[in-house]
């Protein structure tokens, strides 16, 4: 069988959706419905999936992860697939919805909290999130020179602009709305320059937020172990993005990546 390798943060990991991989670290929260389990199925690919709940661009790289190492140490250059997801954890835009709609209004006098909810940290964090990516996009080619690598952003997370995101203020939606845009953009131009491919999960799932009719996401409530996490994908979410991946797989190869132009992004 041919090799897949699916590196990537929680939302690749699908954390609370049952069942869990045997195992895998506890925290990984790594489900056997996760996007990257779906595919490898679907293309008959062996899977490695090291994807982490958690992870930053850094834990890709170059950091463990609650004594991971670092998830590019999964790849041994006999990879035909590689799928990347990642990002969100570096710009603090899950963990910015997730605090605004779990915490108490008072947890924002904390640094840690207050932090995510500043304009100017989140745009710093913006700026140097690209240059990241493709760290992340050139030592992966580097390192699976023969494969495919496609990155795959982050399905919707919020309603188009003038809807209600349930109980979220509306500055916060703003400001996630906003995160989640550029990092659509700097994820499509960083699959660009490092001769990668973009799977744009994020278009795909514009009508399938947290608040429509059929949600690919969950939106606010208790994190409980036995269903999926707030602000990230349900079940149904995690096999649209196969659907997609293996339709990218099937389309032109990496020699005619798709065009950036005109990209739809959430920016608010």
């Amino acid at each position: 069988m041919k090799r897949y390798v699916a590196l990537g943060s929680s939302m690749a990991a699908g954390p609370g959706i049952r069942p869990v991989v045997p195992g895998a670290p506890r925290p990984a929260g790594r489900s056997v419905r996760n996007y990257p389990h779906l595919v490898a199925r679907a293309l008959n690919l062996d899977l490695v999936d090291v994807t982490f709940s958690g992870a930053t661009t850094a834990h890709l790289l170059t950091d463990r992860q609650h004594g991971a190492p670092p998830q590019l140490e999964a790849l041994d250059g006999s990879e035909t697939l590689v799928t990347i997801t990642i990002g969100g954890n570096d710009v603090g835009y899950v963990p910015l919805l997730m605090a605004a709609a779990l915490l108490p209004r008072a947890a924002r006098l904390l640094a840690p909290v207050g932090t995510l909810f500043d304009h100017r940290e989140r745009q710093r964090a913006l700026d140097g999130v690209e240059s990241s990516l493709r760290a992340v996009g050139a030592a992966v080619r580097n390192r699976a020179p023969q494969a495919r690598v496609f990155f795959v952003d982050y399905l919707t997370l919020l309603p188009p602009a003038g809807s209600r995101a349930g109980r979220l203020s509306e500055h916060v939606v703003e400001l996630a709305r906003h995160i989640a845009g550029a990092l659509e953009r700097h994820t499509a131009d960083a699959a660009a320059a490092t001769g990668c491919e973009i799977v744009r999960a994020g278009k795909a799932s514009r009508e399938h937020h947290p608040w429509s009719a059929q949600p690919w996401t969950v939106g606010a409530r208790l994190p409980l172990p036995w269903r999926p996490w707030p602000f990230h994908p349900n079940a149904a979410g995690m096999a649209a993005v196969a659907e997609l991946v293996v339709a990218r797989w099937a389309a032109a190869g990496r020699d005619a990546p798709e065009s950036q132009d005109g990209q739809d992004g959430q920016d608010g």
